[in-house]
């Protein structure tokens, strides 16, 4: 009881200067916070970014000419443990591809016979004028490139003749892709279509995966089904995954350096301050000696006011930072920032072990004499 009431009386004394601590505390809680809530969102919103760019594991026979085969319509050279999930990473979209040159009107073109309805699912970013197709097979109808649709003219809803030494082919357009990359130069039919143009019925070139996962969790999978596929290669898309591995590991590097400098700076400020207060209450720690309190308790006094002072900054400051990761978000990236409240816990312990940094000036007070005190020297 005596200790909460020399508590109080402690923190009500000194406003003004423990005022200056605390709004340092406070300060560098809302900073720390905030820079915790961005590097937790912007991670989570990046890895969905990358995702966007398409397939990043490919699949393909390690023997050039050598093709995988599809039968009964289930891919019988992938293991039950494509569709595993080891070190976090999860499997959004598979198709398989198979590749052959047609001709419509006489022109070479690249046929892609692959399972329709992945299309959209593999390559998200894709634009399409039309509409996707949402069947393996698609009845009839096939997806074409932009390059593709203004080299003959072709719009949704028309036809295509597709011609070669095995036979010809009537399809319909569903839709015209806009990719931005060498899809725009293909034309896109189920599997069973390029199968029976190209006389080499369930044969695949590749399989395209879009795996979801860090760029560590991703090369992780790639590892899994390799070793459980051994005849076959399977490379993850580096371009993709080492971009996205190396953004995050430098943004990373960035919000932790930051967060040290802000510690470092609110724990100085809290020192100066507290090292001010020690000064002037060297008439109080001699008369508490006086009166026969011990060094242990009067400095357990004075850190249980710091420990106060973190913790009531670190509150505080928390809910600030929500509202400046929510600010950095909008104004630096352009998105919303989800509020991160397992970071509270993390942040309001930081910040009590920043305030502790006051305690250093107190190894003074142990030698102050009541003696001394008493006679007002």
């Amino acid at each position: 009881m005596m200790f909460g009431r020399l508590l109080w009386k402690l923190l009500r004394s000194n406003r003004g200067r423990l005022a200056v601590a605390l709004v340092a505390v406070i300060s560098g809680s809302a900073v720390v916070s905030a820079l915790l809530t961005v590097q937790l969102d912007i991670s989570r919103k990046l890895t969905q970014e990358f995702r966007l760019l398409g397939p990043n594991v490919v699949i393909s026979a390690k023997n050039t000419g050598q093709n995988m085969k599809l039968e009964d319509g289930r891919l019988t050279a992938l293991p039950g443990e494509v569709r595993a999930s080891p070190g976090g990473a999860s499997l959004a979209a598979m198709a398989p591809f198979f590749y052959t040159v047609a001709r419509v009107s006489g022109t070479p073109v690249i046929l892609s016979g692959t399972w329709l309805d992945q299309l959209p699912r593999l390559n998200p970013t894709w634009r399409i004028e039309g509409a996707w197709i949402a069947a393996h097979d698609g009845n009839g109808s096939c997806l074409i490139g932009r390059k593709v649709a203004q080299q003959f003219g072709a719009a949704p809803g028309g036809e295509l003749v597709l011609n070669t030494a095995g036979g010809h082919a009537v399809l319909r357009i569903s839709g015209v892709i806009d990719s931005g990359a060498a899809e725009d130069n293909q034309i896109f039919a189920d599997l069973p279509a390029a199968w029976q143009l190209a006389q080499d019925p369930n044969a695949i070139t590749l399989i395209q995966l879009n795996v979801t996962g860090s760029s560590a969790a991703i090369g992780a999978y790639a590892q899994h089904l390799e070793a459980s596929m051994p005849d076959f290669s399977v490379r993850p898309v580096r371009a993709v995954t080492d971009a996205e591995g190396n953004l995050l590991n430098r943004t990373r590097l960035l919000v932790v350096s930051m967060i040290v400098l802000i510690m470092a700076l609110t724990a100085l400020c809290v020192l100066a301050t507290m090292t001010a207060l020690a000064t002037e209450r060297r008439a109080d720690v001699g008369l508490m000696k006086a009166l026969g309190g011990t060094i242990t308790r009067i400095v357990g006094l004075f850190l249980a006011e710091l420990g106060v002072l973190g913790a009531l900054g670190g509150v505080i400051g928390c809910f600030g930072g929500v509202a400046l990761a929510e600010w950095i978000g909008r104004r630096v990236f352009g998105t919303a920032i989800a509020p991160r409240w397992e970071i509270f816990p993390l942040t309001i312990a930081l910040m009590v072990v920043v305030a502790m940094a006051g305690a250093l000036p107190l190894q003074a007070l142990g030698k102050v004499k009541p003696a001394v005190i008493l006679r007002g020297e």
